[in-house]
């Protein structure tokens, strides 16, 4: 087939390649968001899958709106068979769903229709599921709201944090849709509609999501510490500084003590009374500082008779 891709992050940057190496596809063009500054200089840098798709000389796009009508004239002039969209980061027009033969294939992280949106990935890790995978489905006009085609599972494990299972489903999506291209061609694809009862919503990340309330319970924060693992990160505030909450456990007791108040000091970190439960620190990094170990960050600060 001819494919358009359409991705910007890095989870998109495996299915690219896959495409790639694939003998059976050719990527005609890839599409993706436009250049941003970035640091202080405003130097403009390209996309992980501009980077790609430069590398091996194909021809980019990078349109303010994909919907714009004259870049839609554009698409139409590019061979397509079907457009490929992995994390793309703009809603696509009933015009452009339309225009190849086998339409628009969307490359999901989650079991759909389980965490449609932006960050299925991290709300998977904070919201406490078991498991999550990758869905490829035929877009519609909704946000994630298509038939689905093909599912690959995973299992959450104890100690996933946002990036790492990140990796692991960018991994996936690649062999995923191969194979769903080939049912398509085929003619052997089984669409499946969604339930939209069952429909659950992965709102964006902020900063601000990060700031963890200590009157929550120690489970739910340490979910939170591991599924916001890279970006944002979880933090508190220590001496009017952020102090980022890299890894913590949960240790199942109560004390008489406030939330926020650290209850106990250990080698290896220090214990903080939650809602139900202490969250125990294992690894932190304060504002303008390397990230560290508890142990090491308590040498040269006192936290016994803080409250956060």
């Amino acid at each position: 087939m001819d494919v358009i891709f359409m991705g910007t992050p890095d989870f998109s940057v495996p299915v690219l390649g896959a495409l790639l190496e694939s003998e059976k596809h050719q990527v005609t063009a890839v599409v993706t968001q436009p250049d941003k500054a970035k640091g202080r200089s405003g130097k403009l840098v390209f996309t992980p899958v501009k980077e790609a798709a430069v590398a091996h000389r194909i021809p980019v796009y990078t349109p303010k709106k994909v919907k714009d009508p004259s870049f839609v004239e554009t698409l139409r002039e590019i061979p397509c068979d079907v457009i490929v969209v992995v994390a793309f980061g703009q809603i696509l027009s009933k015009e452009i769903l339309e225009l190849p033969e086998y339409g628009c294939i969307n490359v999901h992280a989650s079991l759909l229709p389980r965490w449609r949106g932006a960050a299925p990935i991290q709300w998977a890790i904070m919201e406490g599921d078991a498991r999550t995978g990758i869905t490829t489905m035929q877009m519609d006009e909704g946000i994630d709201t298509g038939d689905m085609l093909l599912k690959r599972e995973v299992e959450i494990r104890p100690e996933e944090t946002g990036e790492s299972l990140f990796q692991r489903l960018s991994e996936l999506g690649g062999p995923l849709l191969l194979e769903t291209l080939e049912q398509l061609e085929q003619g052997e694809a089984k669409p499946q509609k969604q339930d939209d009862a069952q429909g659950t919503y992965a709102k964006m990340l902020t900063k601000e999501l990060g700031k963890l309330d200590f009157a929550q319970d120690a489970v739910k924060l340490e979910r939170y510490v591991r599924g916001l693992n890279s970006w944002p990160g979880a933090y508190t505030y220590f001496h009017g500084k952020m102090l980022k909450i890299w890894r913590a456990a949960v240790v199942s007791r109560n004390t008489d003590r406030p939330c926020g108040a650290v209850v106990s000091v250990e080698k290896d970190g220090f214990s903080i009374q939650t809602g139900d439960g202490l969250l125990h620190v294992l690894e932190v990094q304060l504002e303008g500082k390397k990230r560290m170990k508890s142990g090491d960050f308590m040498r040269g600060n006192d936290v016994a008779d803080n409250c956060f």
